[in-house]
């Protein structure tokens, strides 16, 4: 089997975590404040907040904004459940608007008609590695005096008109989970160029403290450790040929497939997360590609306009068409090139595809 995701782990990465663990200083440190500094340069922010996931990370960030019980949160309706459930967390509420059926990012020219007076903020999930339509985004915050809260779990590189995804916006976050462009196991990065909300960031990953046992606001034990941060470090000098190498494989099969490609924006840098693609008859595609040993995955079956716990009202149709068709095929960088190539003719041959 062909794996969708596998991660990139070499000795430089054991023995980064070897000595941490003969260090004895395992727990939230030095080597945490030094991935911190290091990420931030490589993003071209003033500061870098790790935390231990990048749900921790969005809640953080909401909270360090004052995000509270009453607020409205306007974000896409097609994007992983933590872009949304972290609002809840806050007692906000999330309020949805519809994708573009080529990027399947959140539409910018859907945002103002689901503004309120109670509107306080816009996070837009860059997802797949591609940054979304951030000018349009950006200009209406501005007008309306909200807040932007870029999700970029998905985007480590990306880039907007040559600007990198996580520093457009007030506050960016980031993701390190196993599957995403470079990783942790688990974990979390908040970005930001405002020193007050990087202090209060600070403040709530620690149990609130500013300093040991003075605890000066509702806080949670979001730390990162050093053990993850030493991976991290490894995986911060490896993301440009990391995600060079998803890019290779993502244009040759934008050369050598047979079915509408993805569509890449012209303004941005696509750091290809996930190769999506659109199927017709996704159960019959998918089962074609199991026989043949491809893997794949499907995200996400259900947006988050449709999922019970928020409870939305609103028409989303473009999102639901998307999650009924999305599927997507390897495209990580441990792929040899037998591997694409076999992928490639997987595909071609499905007799069904649209």
């Amino acid at each position: 089997m062909i794996q969708l995701t596998k991660p990139e782990i070499g000795k430089e990465e054991i023995e980064a975590v070897t000595e941490v663990l003969r260090s004895g200083m395992l727990a939230q440190g030095e080597v945490v404040e030094e991935f911190e500094r290091e990420f931030a340069a490589y993003i071209g922010t003033d500061y870098a907040i790790a935390t231990n996931s990048g749900t921790s990370a969005l809640h953080t960030a909401l909270a360090s904004v004052g995000i509270k019980e009453g607020d409205e949160v306007i974000t896409t309706a097609f994007s992983f459940f933590a872009t949304a459930s972290c609002v809840l967390m806050q007692n906000a509420t999330p309020v949805f608007v519809d994708i573009d059926p080529k990027t399947y990012n959140i539409d910018p020219f859907r945002i103002e008609a689901n503004l309120s007076e109670r509107t306080k903020a816009i996070i837009p999930a860059h997802l797949y590695g591609q940054p979304c339509e951030m000018s349009e985004i950006i200009d209406i915050a501005k007008e309306h005096n909200l807040i932007v809260i870029e999700d970029a779990a998905q985007a480590h590189g990306a880039e907007y008109k040559a600007i990198r995804a996580g520093s457009i916006g007030d506050i960016g976050v980031f993701s390190f989970y196993a599957t995403k462009n470079i990783i942790t196991g688990e974990g979390g990065m908040i970005t930001t160029n405002n020193e007050v909300i990087a202090e209060r960031a600070r403040m709530i990953r620690n149990h609130g403290q500013t300093k040991r046992y003075f605890h000066e606001c509702l806080g949670y034990n979001y730390r990162m450790t050093n053990i993850a941060a030493a991976i991290g470090l490894v995986q911060l000098q490896k993301i440009d040929m990391l995600n060079l190498k998803r890019m290779s494989n993502a244009r040759y099969y934008g050369e050598q497939l047979n079915l509408k490609k993805p569509y890449v924006s012209p303004n941005v840098k696509h750091v290809f997360h996930q190769y999506t693609i659109r199927v017709k008859d996704r159960d019959k595609f998918i089962a074609h590609l199991e026989r043949n040993g491809v893997g794949y995955g499907i995200y996400y079956p259900v947006p988050l306009s449709s999922q019970p716990l928020f409870n939305s009202q609103g028409v989303f149709d473009v999102a639901e068409l998307a999650s009924k068709e999305v599927v997507s095929i390897p495209v990580n960088p441990s792929l040899k090139r037998a591997d694409v190539e076999k992928v490639v003719k997987v595909v071609n041959s499905y007799e069904g595809r649209s």
